[in-house]
């Protein structure tokens, strides 16, 4: 491996969410860095198949991190395996779309277990574990929609306003003490978390430049190594910053964004349905 290259050798990592997605693109540059990997998401089949890919050293622990006591169990296993954690990596997350009075309160709750919840408790929890080695790092991945509110997603854009709020007041906490609290802030990402669902994401959304799950992996991997916040693609963390400070303007041109994003899916769908084989409509 090049010099330089290898940031996280012999380092221990859990990263949550891991067995598609973000998750999985993290996990394959950490163990291409040398981390020892500790994989968590609720598919214990497709997870373990995961594990197994990646040729390094890398632990499979299904866990659903709604559950506190998966969440102790990560953790112990992490413990136990390579004795003790250096970089937690907060990704699993939960989106049901859609208008709020359409989804139940234990739909609600659950978004709000999975993306807000869980990774507060897992982050207080790792702390004595990244002071016991000395320092280390914990990285959120959050959302644009958590940096200006969306319709369609008031309860997920909530959460994810909550996590950064969270993870940017515990960085002020814990100046000093050799551990990094970083957060990466992605808009639409080309994963099955948004293409799958392709129909029922926001307008607004989609017409903003779309990530691919390696650009978000790499953003995790810099989070860790130096913290703080790194909102992707540049250009729509601007805009984000601010539509927020000025939510006159941001009403104001939604429309034009909402007309953009209508052509950008339109030109996915017919892509997908003619990857297919199916005559797009």
């Amino acid at each position: 491996m090049a010099d330089g290259m290898a940031r996280f050798q012999d380092r221990v990592v859990i990263i949550t969410g891991a067995s598609a997605g973000i998750g999985a693109a993290a996990a394959r540059r950490f163990s291409a860095e040398g981390a020892k990997l500790v994989l968590a998401a609720r598919d214990e089949a497709r997870l373990q198949a995961f594990a197994a890919s990646l040729g390094g050293e890398a632990l499979a622990v299904p866990c659903d991190v709604a559950r506190d006591a998966d969440c102790d169990r990560l953790l112990a296993e992490a413990e136990r395996a390579f004795g003790g954690v250096d970089v937690l990596v907060n990704n699993a997350g939960l989106h049901l779309r859609g208008p709020v009075e359409r989804r139940d309160a234990t739909e609600l709750a659950a978004m709000v277990d999975v993306n807000l919840r869980a990774p507060v408790y897992l982050t207080r929890c790792v702390l004595p574990m990244l002071r016991a080695r000395g320092g280390g790092a914990v990285v959120q991945v959050a959302s644009l929609a958590g940096c200006v509110p969306l319709p369609d997603a008031a309860t997920y854009s909530a959460t994810k306003f909550g996590l950064r709020a969270f993870s940017l007041a515990l960085a002020e906490e814990l100046e000093g003490s050799g551990i990094r609290i970083g957060v990466v802030s992605p808009g639409p990402v080309d994963t099955g978390f948004i293409m799958d669902e392709l129909h029922e994401v926001s307008d607004a959304t989609m017409s903003q430049p779309i990530s691919t799950a390696e650009e978000v992996a790499e953003a995790v991997l810099d989070a860790a190594e130096r913290g703080g916040e790194l909102k992707l693609p540049r250009a729509s963390g601007a805009l984000t910053t601010v539509a927020y400070a000025l939510p006159g303007l941001a009403r104001l041109i939604r429309p034009a964004l909402e007309r953009k994003g209508r052509r950008v899916k339109a030109r996915l769908t017919a892509e997908r349905q003619r990857a297919l084989g199916q005559r797009p409509e």
